[in-house]
């Protein structure tokens, strides 16, 4: 999330000294922070507008995960092991988004934050009474412990937090975060969104009385300063977790209406397809349905049809998304453009969308899809001069031809666009030989494999075959269980799978995860396509250090120009809204959250009169 000058002495570094910089004393404390202006809300603000305050706390959300889970230690998540689902409700982070604004967070753990003017540091004092949940208090020691921990084992903030320099303990309740240069506006806010982690509990002994390791996957239930506890387990089948009755928080202006349920039930299910049949035997509560098929067709069962199980769309206006193919760069077949281009060019996403989405989806145009960050036209103004400045590192049609998606959808479309797949390919030296595309340099035949995790999408897969060996393309789809398909994710061993990223309205240092040079070689980061582009890494310097909103969007702009002309992915569908199914045992606030979609289960509460009358679960 892209968030965020006093004179030259608020620059200074602090030179180890272990002291915030100069004059940092008269700095005004800030109860919020906003990269779009003010906050919304006042110091003194009771809860949020969104929320019902007198919400009652009872009852049981019982929610489903797929796959399987064999590690709670969020350190090492993404890296090592398989996370249980609702982990992160055990821990707190220094600040908590409000959903009814664009990039603006409000104090957690933390009571206040200050900052000069250029952003060259941040100073976030915790609030007196936060505690863990062995009563402990949270210490600045506990913050900088996490930092550390996290930057060094996780690649996400290890390239989220490059530009932080260290953490330091600036006071009795004090932390200060240093920054390499002044100028990146987002850096005193992101700072205050990972995960606190307990030093003295994992500097201790385990039950085992051996030495804990953070560096290492975990399944002993973890310490932390959340509103929620793990209660039991069982390795990856169900996680229930039980809402911690003396939580410190439970006052805290931002925390007022939230957290309602007395436990959270995650029960996990072998693949989606099972996993709609738990919803309808009412296994569990809550369903987010991505599957407009499943939507149009599936949900005919009796307790829909008697109002029992509820189905609700909300929308979504709090981020953008790309979700596409992704073709791995590190394997050479991939490396030439034309090749890319041709794979879309053989993607019939009309037809697809009319006879197994039911016309449900639009086609993705710009990695920020559905938000003012998306590329448009031709380049003019602040963008185009940004695209002048590292013209020699980008492709030269950026000036001259609007990114455009192949179209298909009828037979002289479908015709014209092998055509030109096929002359991009010869052209990039694979010729056909035999009704094989064959390499005429190496002889080698083009072969893709097509990875998945989740059968339900082999039918997509199966769709685009037919399309690519019309090409002479040798094509395996494959999909494999969650497990193995992380890990082969990780390792960066595939042709093609799909990855989805979701874009906040203000990007920023999470760009370089995605799609910088340094995040390709790096396993288990963002970089799912292997990217390594000058270019594309000077215009996300650009975005990270703009130093207005207007500069923000033509940066933003610009680099997706780029990344599309590229053709680094074949972009896939989107729907403006999540589809949500839910057995008619909850209640949500009358006015929802803008920005907040569905909200499930955070501000929602147990029914207890719905409950009697729909049929309580287990």
């Amino acid at each position: 999330m892209a968030r965020f000058g006093l004179g030259c002495i608020l620059a200074l570094v602090m030179l180890g000294s272990g002291l915030a910089p100069a004059n940092a004393d008269e700095l005004p404390w800030r109860h919020g922070v906003s990269l779009m202006g003010e906050p919304k809300y006042p110091a003194n603000f009771k809860h949020f507008d969104y929320v019902n305050p007198d919400a009652p706390k009872a009852g049981v959300v019982r929610l489903a995960a797929t796959g399987t889970f064999d590690n709670f230690n969020i350190a090492v998540a993404g890296v090592k092991g398989q996370i249980a689902a609702g982990i992160g409700s055990v821990y707190e982070t220094l600040l908590t988004n409000a959903m009814d604004e664009v990039s603006t967070a409000y104090g957690l753990l933390a009571e206040q934050l200050r900052y000069p003017a250029d952003f060259a540091f941040v100073t976030y004092r915790l609030r007196a009474n936060a505690k863990w949940q062995d009563g402990q208090p949270v210490t600045p020691e506990d913050v900088i412990f996490s930092f550390d921990a996290l930057k060094a084992n996780s690649p996400q903030y290890a390239f989220y937090f490059e530009h932080v320099l260290r953490a330091e303990k600036t006071g009795e309740r004090d932390v200060t975060f240093t920054f390499d240069a002044p100028g990146t506006r987002e850096l005193p806010q992101i700072v205050g969104q990972f995960p606190i982690l307990p030093k003295h509990w994992w500097e201790g002994n385990g039950p085992d009385g051996k030495p804990r390791n953070i560096k290492e996957t975990s399944l002993e239930s973890p310490l932390g300063s959340g509103p929620y506890r793990v209660k039991s387990f069982s390795a990856g089948r169900n996680i229930v977790l039980e809402r911690v009755s003396d939580y410190w928080g439970k006052d805290v202006p931002a925390n007022i209406g939230s957290n309602n349920f007395d436990e959270m039930r995650f029960e996990y299910f072998r693949d989606t397809t099972v996993q709609l049949e738990g919803l309808k035997g009412d296994a569990y509560d809550f369903r987010l349905e991505n599957s407009a098929k499943n939507w149009a067709t599936a949900y005919d069962f009796p307790a829909v049809k008697d109002g029992r199980v509820i189905r609700e769309e909300f929308a979504e206006r709090a981020s953008g998304r790309m979700q596409g193919f992704v073709m791995n760069l590190r394997r050479e077949k991939f490396q030439d453009q034309r090749v890319r281009r041709a794979l879309n060019l053989a993607f019939d996403f009309e037809e697809m969308n009319k006879t197994v989405f039911f016309g449900a989806y639009k086609r993705i145009s710009s990695f920020y899809e559905g938000t003012e960050l998306a590329s448009s036209g031709l380049p003019e103004g602040l963008e185009k001069d940004i695209l002048e400045s590292v013209k020699d590192k980008i492709p030269a049609d950026v000036f001259t031809t609007p990114y455009q998606n192949p179209v298909n959808g009828n037979p002289q479309a479908v015709r014209d666009n092998l055509r030109e797949a096929d002359r991009l390919l010869k052209e990039a030296g694979w010729e056909i030989k035999s009704g094989r595309r064959i390499n005429t340099k190496t002889g080698q035949p083009l072969a893709i494999e097509l990875l998945a995790d989740d059968p339900t999408f082999e039918r997509i897969l199966l769709f685009w075959k037919p399309s690519l060996e019309r090409l002479g393309v040798t094509v395996n789809v494959r999909v494999v269980d969650p497990s193995q398909y992380e890990e082969r994710v990780r390792d960066f061993d595939y042709d093609i799978t799909t990855d989805l990223w979701g874009e906040s309205l203000s990007p920023g240092n999470e760009q370089r995860e995605y799609w910088g040079s340094k995040a390709a070689s790096v396993k288990g980061s963002r970089n799912t396509m292997g990217i390594q582009d000058a270019g594309i890494d000077a215009l996300i310097d650009r975005v990270i250090f703009a130093k207005s909103r207007e500069e923000l969007i033509a940066a933003t702009h610009a680099l997706d120009r780029v990344l599309l002309a590229h053709d680094f992915i074949v972009p896939q569908w989107s729907y403006g809204f999540s589809r949500t199914a839910r057995w008619n045992r909850f209640s949500h606030p009358e006015k929802m959250p803008e920005y907040g979609a569905s909200a499930f289960p955070t501000i929602w509460w147990y029914d207890a009169d719905k409950a009697t009358n729909t049929g309580k679960a287990g």
